[in-house]
């Protein structure tokens, strides 16, 4: 049953995806999927399945033991958690459907190769999310001898057929579809439209992409339901309990550190309320150099700052009231410092972007920035219980949040509203950057006054052919439904720093 689920998938997965452009069809390639390694965990927790160490290599005819595998119990995710992970992953890949911005897609699908990870291998502490990342592959060659045994498995239990019988029965099934499927696509021209755009293309070069991708496909999927049908124990991937330091080993450092966030603090604190004044008059400054310099710098504090609070916090003594009193002051105190910095930084990115327009490195420079606040919140918060065990997983949450929350904004759409609304009030204009923006973008743009209008939509009308039904996206078909009512002229050529289309 696992294996005829993967291969279903794998097919359908393979017939789906369009390659060019994002539509539908990773839509259905990822639901397809997900129902597979669902079936696969289904059929796992009605049977004893033993617990994998894929962490050690496995020894030659070696079995893996008898004990039942127990979510929570193990590395295995319980059944919430890997509904979750695997819910985001359907979300990231879905975006692809709606948004049309090939960028964010791309930012989308690597979010979704971390979050299908961990919904089929857990893993809560950092170093275990870190070995699962590794564990796929590896997987895909282990299940090689598992889906072996299953395909010479002839007779499932309590199937009542063989395995192939099952086989006759769809190589048939395919057949007579093929054949009645031409004759019905002769008889009718509609039908025949409808049947090649749900075909993948039956050129050489379309059949060996095809098979590339249901290759591929399918053995992530069977990876990822060898990894359910046997989870890794990736609980025991914990570091052993460190020996607390003495308290002037660990305080004085601290005390020290969060002087200098303080007096760094108090600095931010004029800026902000300087404002751009502030920048204009000091010597050698500009808003390019206070805005990026700023925001490379908070990421580098940010990264320090927290492995110096998760090195504080293992390392400091918690015997005593007074400990954990002095734990909480004082990286509770690093962790509002930090906030501060954020905030700080948050606001250095605006005023670039209102002086030079706002671009898509800027809004992801932004998102980046609130998730970093975001994640001292609930450091803060970790400060304040003195338990994290629950926080790498909200880390990876969060931020597979924030990117989502950045997929419903509409971010080329945003980019293109602010500059127009910008351009309305100043007059000034990067035409040339936003006719590189998508198709998301069009609404936007066409309130533009001509002949910025035409120069900034031309080249993407230019760029937008009709989408097939797998590629079928609600962003482009929402651009091409506003270029039927915004007229576009294609004889401008005074548009000044455009390229031609």
């Amino acid at each position: 049953m696992v294996l005829a689920a993967l291969t279903t998938a794998a097919v359908v997965g393979a017939s789906a995806l369009t390659m060019v452009r994002p539509g539908l069809g990773w839509l259905v390639a990822a639901l397809a999927g997900t129902a597979a390694l669902v079936t696969a965990g289904v059929i796992r927790s009605g049977t004893s399945s033993p617990v994998a160490d894929l962490t050690k290599p496995a020894a030659p005819g070696a079995t893996t033991g008898a004990a039942s595998a127990r979510p929570g119990a193990t590395g295995a995710p319980g059944r919430v958690a890997q509904a979750a992970w695997a819910a985001a992953t359907v979300a990231l890949v879905a975006v692809g459907t709606v948004r049309a911005a090939g960028w964010l897609f791309v930012l989308c699908l690597l979010a979704a190769a971390v979050t299908g990870t961990l919904a089929v291998t857990g893993g809560r502490s950092p170093l275990g999310m870190l070995v699962a990342a590794t564990l796929p592959p590896a997987a895909t060659v282990r299940a090689l001898p598992w889906a072996v045994r299953g395909v010479r498995n002839t007779r499932p239990a309590g199937s009542g057929i063989g395995f192939g019988r099952i086989l006759t029965s769809l190589a048939m099934s395919a057949v007579l579809l093929t054949l009645f499927g031409l004759l019905f696509s002769s008889a009718d021209a509609v039908f025949a439209d409808l049947v090649s755009g749900l075909l993948p293309d039956i050129s050489p070069a379309g059949v060996i992409g095809w098979l590339m991708r249901l290759l591929l496909i399918g053995g992530g999927l069977l990876g990822g339901a060898y990894l359910v049908s046997r989870p890794p124990d990736l609980e025991g991937l914990r570091p052993a309990p460190a020996r607390p330091a003495h308290r002037l080993e660990w305080t004085l450092p601290l005390v020290l550190l969060d002087a200098l966030f303080s007096v760094f603090v108090l600095v931010q604190l004029t800026v902000l309320f300087g404002g751009a004044g502030h920048v204009l008059r000091t010597a050698g400054l500009t808003y390019a150099q206070y805005a990026r310099g700023g925001f490379w710098q908070l990421l580098a504090v940010t990264a320090l700052t927290l492995l110096v609070i998760a090195v504080a916090a293992r390392r400091a003594p918690k015997a005593t009231r007074a400990d954990r009193l002095l734990v909480r002051v004082l990286l509770g105190t690093l962790t509002a410092l930090s906030l501060v910095i954020v905030a700080s930084a948050l606001y250095r990115m605006q005023v670039y972007a209102d002086a030079y327009g706002a671009t898509r490195l800027r809004l992801v420079v932004s998102t980046v920035e609130l998730w970093l606040g975001l994640l001292f919140v609930l450091v803060g918060v970790a400060v304040v219980r003195l338990r994290a065990d629950w926080l790498p997983r909200l880390v990876v949450g969060t931020a597979v949040l924030a990117l989502l929350g950045l997929a419903l904004g509409n971010p080329d759409r945003l980019i293109a509203d602010r500059n127009v609304d910008r351009y309305l009030e100043t007059g000034r204009l990067d035409v040339s950057y936003l006719s590189g923006l998508s198709a998301d973008a069009v609404p936007a743009l066409g309130r533009l006054p001509e002949p910025m209008r035409s120069c900034a939509l031309g080249e993407i009308a230019a760029e937008l052919p009709r989408d097939g039904f797998w590629a079928t996206n609600l962003g482009r078909e929402r651009a091409r439904r506003a270029l039927d009512t915004i007229p576009v002229s294609g004889s401008i050529t005074d548009c000044p720093g455009l390229r031609r289309w």
